[in-house]
């Protein structure tokens, strides 16, 4: 005989599926822009001072996670307040959009300074939306789950916070 009860609905291997996805992107974006921050800091930073290119860099790394504990604290208030699957769109919808902007932004030969404003705000962008993205995605799966089921579902989604 089969417990039904133990069986995962569609719309929960779904939300699964869809959550963790945009987690892995989420965190491959934000990690890629560290790996190839060398590159990068030639193209969107002002070359006529190596240090200042330099520190501008490690800057715009740093922000990225100086701003996630601020953007999880907001993110989480907004998802207490009208629900964790709006905060999910939302924090989605900021890092695509930041993602799109610095794919698109001219060099710093190009449009000059605006092209190093536009990318540390494009960094802050991600940093305070990554934390609250995967916590709200944590927590959007614990409630829709039960126990046994909601603590596999909330490991898989937790993850890359063990990664950081």
């Amino acid at each position: 005989m089969t417990n039904n009860a133990s069986k995962l609905s569609r719309q929960q291997k779904e939300a699964v599926a869809l959550l963790s996805i945009g987690t892995f992107l989420e965190y491959f974006d934000l990690m890629l822009y560290v790996h190839m921050a060398v590159l990068l800091n030639g193209l969107f930073f002002p070359q006529d001072n190596p240090t200042t290119a330099k520190l501008m860099g490690a800057l715009a790394i740093v922000m990225t996670f100086v701003l996630r504990p601020i953007g999880g604290f907001v993110i989480g208030w907004i998802g207490d307040e009208i629900g964790r699957k709006a905060t999910i769109v939302i924090t989605t919808l900021i890092m695509a959009t930041s993602c799109l902007m610095m794919a698109t932004v001219g060099t710093y030969a190009e449009i000059g300074i605006t092209a190093t404003i536009i990318v540390m705000v494009c960094r802050m962008l991600q940093g305070f939306s990554s934390l609250g993205e995967v916590m709200g995605a944590s927590l959007y799966l614990s409630e829709i789950f039960k126990p046994p089921h909601r603590y596999m579902a909330w490991h898989v989604e937790c993850l890359p916070l063990l990664h950081d």
